[in-house]
């Protein structure tokens, strides 16, 4: 078993759990008998769940095939088909619409000057 200690210094998030285990061996088991131990089998199990969540992750694993499956069974209803994506005008466009000028769209050093200040760009050489 654990320490009992979380990591903020309180009880761990299992430690309620623990206490009931040890209160279902006190109440069903003496030192003489422990055939009563049977009956603390629900609580222990519910104590391993909470250490090592294996049914928790079962479940996820099922629940998610489960969506999976139902997803590849069922068709995208919103894909466009590829008459539909060739009507955007993106496919079939001529190489003078798709040709980008760099010099009129990327800014250049004089269009970052300010107004009326010509020794910057004298020194630079731009004028």
């Amino acid at each position: 078993m654990a320490s009992g200690f979380g990591l903020t210094g309180g009880p761990s998030r299992c430690f309620p759990f623990w206490q009931e285990v040890l209160a279902c061996y006190v109440v069903n088991t003496n030192s003489d008998d422990d055939s009563g131990k049977h009956k603390c089998k629900p609580v222990l199990e519910d104590y391993y769940e909470c250490l090592h969540h294996k049914k928790e992750a079962t479940k996820i694993a099922a629940l998610q095939a489960a969506y999976r499956r139902k997803e590849a069974q069922t068709p995208r209803d919103q894909a466009p088909s590829a008459g539909e994506i060739r009507s955007l005008g993106l496919l079939d466009r001529k190489a003078e619409q798709v040709d980008i000028s760099g010099g009129s769209t990327l800014p250049s050093f004089s269009d970052n000057m300010p107004k009326g200040d010509s020794s910057i760009a004298e020194k630079v050489g731009l004028k």
